[in-house]
């Protein structure tokens, strides 16, 4: 078994309230350390990258991203996009959670690297064993590079 270590997610969604049921599920999981939150692919990228606010800042970096897909200012394929083609940034997991039920979407997102996709569902109650599915794969069955 592993050595238990805090954990960091970071939720790109740019709805208050579906981030506060993110939050409130990944609680629930009992996996989940640290959340963070940015608003938008800008804000993501800015976070990632140390630039902008968080420039010279200490924010940790995520053990995963959840990423939405239909945010304002830069979506999250663009945002993908980039991360994905960055050798800094690339190897960190990132499980679209959307809204988006289009086939193109989840095409074009597995073609960009994500490493799940994953339909919002439409109870907290559902929402919550996602996140627990989630949290026991990707932090107690596989192995990830360390950051």
């Amino acid at each position: 078994m592993r050595t238990r270590r805090p954990i960091t997610i970071l939720i790109a969604d740019d709805d208050p309230e579906d981030r506060m049921l993110a939050e409130e599920a990944l609680r629930e999981s009992r996996l989940v350390n640290d959340i963070r939150f940015v608003d938008d692919g800008e804000d993501l990228l800015e976070y990632l990258q140390g630039r902008g606010k968080y420039a010279g800042g200490d924010q940790p970096r995520p053990d995963m991203i959840l990423l939405d897909l239909n945010m304002p200012r830069m979506d999250g394929r663009e945002a993908l996009k980039v991360i994905k083609s960055d050798p800094e940034l690339r190897r960190i997991p990132v499980v679209v959670l959307t809204t988006s039920k289009a086939e193109e979407d989840i095409y074009r997102t597995y073609d960009l690297g994500v490493n799940s996709f994953i339909i919002k569902p439409v109870t907290f109650d559902s929402l919550v064993d996602i996140m627990k599915v989630l949290g026991a794969y990707w932090f107690q069955i596989v192995e990830v590079p360390p950051p």
